[in-house]
Protein backbone atom coordinates (compact mmCIF):
# COMPACT_ATOMS: atom_id res chain seq x y z
CA UNK A 1 0.00 0.00 0.00
CA UNK A 2 0.85 3.52 -1.10
CA UNK A 3 2.19 6.17 1.51
CA UNK A 4 -0.41 8.97 1.90
CA UNK A 5 2.43 11.22 0.03
CA UNK A 6 2.56 9.15 -3.02
CA UNK A 7 -0.13 9.55 -5.82
CA UNK A 8 -1.98 6.47 -7.31
CA UNK A 9 -2.37 7.00 -11.14
CA UNK A 10 -4.92 4.71 -13.06
CA UNK A 11 -4.64 5.44 -16.78
CA UNK A 12 -7.19 2.70 -18.94
CA UNK A 13 -5.60 1.46 -22.22
CA UNK A 14 -1.84 2.18 -21.25
CA UNK A 15 -0.49 -1.21 -21.69
CA UNK A 16 0.11 -0.34 -25.67
CA UNK A 17 2.52 2.07 -26.54
CA UNK A 18 -0.23 4.83 -27.76
CA UNK A 19 -1.45 8.10 -25.86
CA UNK A 20 -2.52 6.47 -22.91
CA UNK A 21 1.16 4.59 -22.31
CA UNK A 22 2.69 8.20 -23.01
CA UNK A 23 -0.11 9.70 -20.40
CA UNK A 24 1.57 6.88 -17.74
CA UNK A 25 4.72 7.93 -18.68
CA UNK A 26 4.24 11.57 -17.88
CA UNK A 27 2.80 10.10 -14.76
CA UNK A 28 5.51 8.16 -13.50
CA UNK A 29 7.96 11.12 -13.64
CA UNK A 30 5.62 12.68 -11.27
CA UNK A 31 6.51 10.51 -8.89
CA UNK A 32 2.60 8.83 -9.03
CA UNK A 33 2.40 5.06 -9.19
CA UNK A 34 0.83 3.33 -11.89
CA UNK A 35 -2.06 1.33 -12.21
CA UNK A 36 -1.81 0.31 -16.12
CA UNK A 37 -5.06 -1.16 -17.60
CA UNK A 38 -5.05 -3.48 -20.05
CA UNK A 39 -7.94 -5.65 -22.20
CA UNK A 40 -6.24 -7.88 -24.61
CA UNK A 41 -2.71 -6.58 -24.92
CA UNK A 42 -0.81 -8.82 -22.51
CA UNK A 43 2.39 -8.79 -23.80
CA UNK A 44 2.61 -5.29 -23.93
CA UNK A 45 1.43 -4.59 -20.53
CA UNK A 46 4.14 -6.88 -19.38
CA UNK A 47 6.93 -4.79 -21.54
CA UNK A 48 5.74 -1.59 -20.02
CA UNK A 49 6.09 -3.11 -16.85
CA UNK A 50 9.28 -4.26 -16.95
CA UNK A 51 10.39 -0.80 -18.18
CA UNK A 52 9.00 1.14 -15.72
CA UNK A 53 10.10 -0.88 -12.89
CA UNK A 54 13.92 -0.65 -14.10
CA UNK A 55 13.03 2.94 -13.55
CA UNK A 56 12.06 2.37 -10.30
CA UNK A 57 8.11 3.17 -10.46
CA UNK A 58 6.24 1.16 -8.56
CA UNK A 59 3.65 -0.35 -11.05
CA UNK A 60 1.16 -2.90 -11.46
CA UNK A 61 -1.11 -3.71 -14.73
CA UNK A 62 -5.02 -4.86 -14.05
CA UNK A 63 -6.61 -6.72 -17.17
CA UNK A 64 -10.70 -5.57 -17.88
CA UNK A 65 -13.27 -5.85 -20.23
CA UNK A 66 -14.32 -2.05 -19.66
CA UNK A 67 -17.65 -3.21 -21.11
CA UNK A 68 -18.40 -4.96 -18.04
CA UNK A 69 -20.20 -3.90 -15.15
CA UNK A 70 -18.18 -6.46 -12.76
CA UNK A 71 -15.22 -6.42 -14.37
CA UNK A 72 -14.33 -2.59 -13.61
CA UNK A 73 -15.77 -3.50 -10.18
CA UNK A 74 -13.42 -5.56 -9.59
CA UNK A 75 -10.59 -3.68 -11.63
CA UNK A 76 -11.07 -0.72 -9.59
CA UNK A 77 -11.03 -3.13 -6.10
CA UNK A 78 -7.63 -4.56 -6.77
CA UNK A 79 -6.15 -1.24 -7.53
CA UNK A 80 -7.44 -0.19 -4.52
CA UNK A 81 -6.54 -3.47 -2.43
CA UNK A 82 -2.68 -3.12 -4.32
CA UNK A 83 -2.26 0.88 -3.72
CA UNK A 84 -4.85 1.67 -0.92
CA UNK A 85 -6.27 4.83 -2.84
CA UNK A 86 -6.91 5.88 -6.15
CA UNK A 87 -5.82 9.92 -6.83
CA UNK A 88 -6.37 10.38 -10.76
CA UNK A 89 -8.09 8.19 -13.24
CA UNK A 90 -7.31 8.57 -17.12
CA UNK A 91 -9.77 7.26 -19.64
CA UNK A 92 -7.54 6.58 -22.45
CA UNK A 93 -9.07 3.60 -24.12
CA UNK A 94 -10.80 3.90 -27.22
CA UNK A 95 -11.35 2.24 -30.30
CA UNK A 96 -12.01 3.81 -33.70
CA UNK A 97 -12.47 2.95 -37.19
CA UNK A 98 -12.91 4.54 -40.43
CA UNK A 99 -15.92 2.57 -42.47
CA UNK A 100 -18.47 4.12 -45.04
CA UNK A 101 -22.36 5.08 -44.23
CA UNK A 102 -23.48 2.57 -46.41
CA UNK A 103 -21.88 -0.21 -44.36
CA UNK A 104 -22.57 1.13 -40.76
CA UNK A 105 -24.64 -1.65 -38.75
CA UNK A 106 -26.71 -1.45 -35.18
CA UNK A 107 -24.16 -3.58 -33.91
CA UNK A 108 -21.20 -1.32 -34.91
CA UNK A 109 -23.20 1.51 -33.41
CA UNK A 110 -23.55 -0.56 -30.27
CA UNK A 111 -19.74 -1.57 -30.34
CA UNK A 112 -18.74 2.25 -30.46
CA UNK A 113 -21.06 3.15 -27.47
CA UNK A 114 -20.32 0.55 -25.03
CA UNK A 115 -16.15 0.48 -25.46
CA UNK A 116 -16.05 4.36 -25.95
CA UNK A 117 -19.22 5.97 -23.63
CA UNK A 118 -19.57 3.17 -21.40
CA UNK A 119 -16.72 2.04 -20.51
CA UNK A 120 -15.58 5.77 -19.50
CA UNK A 121 -18.88 5.70 -17.62
CA UNK A 122 -18.16 2.70 -15.41
CA UNK A 123 -14.51 3.41 -14.99
CA UNK A 124 -15.25 7.01 -13.97
CA UNK A 125 -18.39 6.23 -11.76
CA UNK A 126 -16.26 3.41 -9.64
CA UNK A 127 -13.52 5.02 -9.19
CA UNK A 128 -15.37 8.47 -8.91
CA UNK A 129 -17.17 7.46 -5.74
CA UNK A 130 -14.45 5.56 -4.55
CA UNK A 131 -12.67 9.04 -5.32
CA UNK A 132 -15.54 10.88 -2.44
CA UNK A 133 -14.76 8.79 0.03
CA UNK A 134 -10.73 10.00 0.38
CA UNK A 135 -11.03 13.22 1.77
CA UNK A 136 -8.04 14.38 -0.99
CA UNK A 137 -10.49 13.67 -3.44
CA UNK A 138 -8.79 13.39 -6.75
CA UNK A 139 -8.78 14.03 -10.32
CA UNK A 140 -10.45 12.14 -13.78
CA UNK A 141 -9.57 13.04 -16.84
CA UNK A 142 -11.72 11.96 -19.85
CA UNK A 143 -10.53 11.69 -23.76
CA UNK A 144 -12.61 13.38 -26.04
CA UNK A 145 -12.50 14.11 -29.76
CA UNK A 146 -12.28 17.45 -31.37
CA UNK A 147 -14.34 16.37 -34.15
CA UNK A 148 -17.92 15.28 -32.85
CA UNK A 149 -18.53 18.99 -33.53
CA UNK A 150 -17.08 19.50 -37.05
CA UNK A 151 -17.37 15.70 -38.09
CA UNK A 152 -15.47 14.18 -40.99
CA UNK A 153 -17.39 11.45 -43.24
CA UNK A 154 -16.89 7.62 -42.33
CA UNK A 155 -16.91 7.66 -39.05
CA UNK A 156 -20.69 8.11 -38.29
CA UNK A 157 -20.25 4.93 -35.73
CA UNK A 158 -17.49 6.26 -33.70
CA UNK A 159 -18.53 9.87 -33.28
CA UNK A 160 -21.75 10.12 -31.40
CA UNK A 161 -19.93 7.34 -28.84
CA UNK A 162 -17.18 10.36 -28.18
CA UNK A 163 -19.98 12.62 -28.87
CA UNK A 164 -21.02 12.17 -25.44
CA UNK A 165 -18.32 12.72 -23.38
CA UNK A 166 -18.49 16.40 -22.90
CA UNK A 167 -22.03 15.96 -21.65
CA UNK A 168 -20.36 12.89 -18.98
CA UNK A 169 -17.98 15.12 -18.14
CA UNK A 170 -20.21 18.19 -17.11
CA UNK A 171 -22.62 15.64 -15.44
CA UNK A 172 -20.15 13.32 -13.54
CA UNK A 173 -18.76 17.05 -11.96
CA UNK A 174 -21.74 17.87 -10.74
CA UNK A 175 -22.49 14.24 -9.23
CA UNK A 176 -18.86 13.99 -7.73
CA UNK A 177 -18.21 17.45 -6.83
CA UNK A 178 -21.46 17.68 -4.67
CA UNK A 179 -20.78 14.52 -2.88
CA UNK A 180 -17.03 15.85 -2.33
CA UNK A 181 -15.63 19.31 -3.41
CA UNK A 182 -11.92 17.84 -3.86
CA UNK A 183 -13.58 15.60 -6.15
CA UNK A 184 -12.56 17.27 -10.14
CA UNK A 185 -13.69 15.79 -13.53
CA UNK A 186 -12.43 17.34 -17.16
CA UNK A 187 -11.92 16.22 -20.28
CA UNK A 188 -8.85 16.54 -23.57
CA UNK A 189 -10.11 16.41 -26.63
CA UNK A 190 -7.46 15.99 -29.30
CA UNK A 191 -6.44 16.78 -32.45
CA UNK A 192 -4.49 14.75 -35.00
CA UNK A 193 -2.20 13.16 -32.08
CA UNK A 194 -0.30 10.41 -32.95
CA UNK A 195 -2.28 9.12 -35.93
CA UNK A 196 -2.62 5.63 -36.91
CA UNK A 197 0.80 3.84 -38.89
CA UNK A 198 -1.51 2.69 -41.29
CA UNK A 199 -3.11 5.76 -42.22
CA UNK A 200 -2.83 6.97 -46.31
CA UNK A 201 -0.27 9.35 -46.67
CA UNK A 202 -2.59 11.95 -48.53
CA UNK A 203 -5.03 11.59 -45.14
CA UNK A 204 -1.97 12.15 -43.10
CA UNK A 205 -1.09 15.20 -44.64
CA UNK A 206 -4.33 16.53 -44.86
CA UNK A 207 -4.79 16.36 -41.36
CA UNK A 208 -1.41 17.99 -40.54
CA UNK A 209 -2.58 21.04 -42.75
CA UNK A 210 -6.32 21.55 -41.51
CA UNK A 211 -3.82 22.78 -38.61
CA UNK A 212 -3.01 26.05 -37.50
CA UNK A 213 -0.15 25.05 -36.45
CA UNK A 214 0.74 22.83 -39.67
CA UNK A 215 2.12 19.87 -37.53
CA UNK A 216 1.16 16.50 -36.66
CA UNK A 217 0.34 16.63 -32.32
CA UNK A 218 2.99 14.25 -30.31
CA UNK A 219 1.38 12.25 -27.25
CA UNK A 220 2.87 14.42 -25.04
CA UNK A 221 0.81 17.14 -25.62
CA UNK A 222 -2.04 15.68 -24.35
CA UNK A 223 0.12 14.26 -21.47
CA UNK A 224 0.93 18.21 -20.38
CA UNK A 225 -3.10 19.08 -20.64
CA UNK A 226 -3.54 15.97 -17.97
CA UNK A 227 -1.14 17.00 -15.60
CA UNK A 228 -2.84 20.48 -16.15
CA UNK A 229 -6.01 19.69 -15.30
CA UNK A 230 -4.36 17.58 -12.12
CA UNK A 231 -2.43 20.88 -10.90
CA UNK A 232 -4.88 23.61 -11.54
CA UNK A 233 -7.39 22.54 -8.66
CA UNK A 234 -9.87 24.95 -9.67
CA UNK A 235 -10.70 23.79 -12.84
CA UNK A 236 -13.42 21.13 -12.88
CA UNK A 237 -16.37 20.80 -15.75
CA UNK A 238 -14.17 21.67 -18.82
CA UNK A 239 -13.46 20.63 -22.08
CA UNK A 240 -10.18 21.50 -23.20
CA UNK A 241 -9.07 21.29 -27.00
CA UNK A 242 -5.41 20.16 -27.52
CA UNK A 243 -5.71 20.09 -31.22
CA UNK A 244 -3.42 22.80 -32.89
CA UNK A 245 -6.59 25.28 -33.79
CA UNK A 246 -8.02 22.58 -35.90
CA UNK A 247 -11.19 23.52 -34.06
CA UNK A 248 -11.35 26.84 -34.75
CA UNK A 249 -9.61 26.41 -38.27
CA UNK A 250 -11.97 26.29 -41.68
CA UNK A 251 -9.27 25.72 -43.93
CA UNK A 252 -11.89 25.51 -47.36
CA UNK A 253 -12.53 29.09 -46.08
CA UNK A 254 -9.33 30.25 -45.42
CA UNK A 255 -8.54 29.54 -49.44
CA UNK A 256 -11.91 31.34 -50.59
CA UNK A 257 -11.15 34.12 -48.44
CA UNK A 258 -7.24 34.25 -50.19
CA UNK A 259 -8.97 33.85 -53.48
CA UNK A 260 -11.84 36.82 -53.14
CA UNK A 261 -9.63 39.42 -50.68
CA UNK A 262 -5.74 38.60 -51.64
CA UNK A 263 -5.39 37.88 -47.66
CA UNK A 264 -2.36 36.34 -46.55
CA UNK A 265 -4.12 33.12 -45.86
CA UNK A 266 -2.40 29.48 -46.64
CA UNK A 267 -3.53 27.82 -49.79
CA UNK A 268 -4.33 24.46 -48.79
Amino acid sequence: MESSSTKVALVTGSGKRRVGWHIADALARRGCALALHYRTSATEAAEAIAAFENRGVNVAAFQADLTDEKAVQGMVRRVKERFGRIDVLVNAAAVWKSKKLEEVTAADVRHYFESNTLGTFLCSQQVGLAMTAQPEGGSIIMIGDWATVRPYVNYAAYFPSKGAIPTLTRCLAVELGTRNPAVRVNCILPGPVLLPPDLPEAERRQAIEATLVRREGRPENIAQAVLFFIDNDFVTGTCLPVDGGRTVFAPSCAAVSSLNFGSSAPEV
